[in-house]
């Protein structure tokens, strides 16, 4: 499976890449991750549970981070076993560019192998899974990374109510 798209984050670029090599942060955005820990500078372990069709597994892996150029990207490989479910295996070429002051476009190619009860489910439904999941992380990356709302206006007497409208607010009056 191989899968090329780009993503805008409303963010700077170095905040993006700061957000890209935080464990912490990933493991937020990561759909099913469990846990992400890093075991050594360009080296991480994971644990994410995913469903795929019938399938739900657990799969444990590791991560590794190769062509580190900071700010810009890098190269991002891994491969996990899910047990009886199967193996998944790939990487990812990851490069970010600056957009404007607040804003970083992040674009990414991926390419996958899977095996296993996985790879009987056939190529259709792998590559909208993995699209799906794509899309979750990048939604929850974003969301994480933008800023947050300007605060409520408060009245005199602090924060108003919304009004009541409808047949609900005639009830109440």
């Amino acid at each position: 499976m191989q899968m090329n798209d780009s993503q805008i984050v409303p963010a700077a670029r170095d905040k993006v890449w700061a957000a890209l090599n935080d464990p912490a942060m990933l493991a937020k955005c990561i759909p099913g991750c469990e846990k992400l820990e890093m075991t050594s500078e360009n080296e991480m372990t994971a644990t994410v549970v995913m469903k795929v069709g019938p399938v739900k597994a657990s799969f444990s892996g590791k991560v590794t981070l190769s062509d580190i150029d900071p700010p810009n990207g890098y190269r991002i490989s891994g491969e996990g076993s899910g047990g009886v479910a199967g193996f998944a295996k790939g990487g990812a070429s990851v490069k970010l560019v600056e957009e404007g002051p607040e804003s970083t476009r992040l674009d990414y190619s991926v390419e996958a192998q899977i095996g296993g009860k996985l790879a009987q489910l056939g190529g259709r439904l792998i590559d909208a899974t993995a699209k799906k999941l794509a899309g979750e992380f990048f939604e929850k990356f974003a969301s994480e990374l933008a800023p947050p709302p300007p605060p409520a206006e408060e009245g005199a007497e602090g924060a108003a109510e919304p009004e009541k409208k409808g047949w609900f607010k005639k009830l109440l009056s």
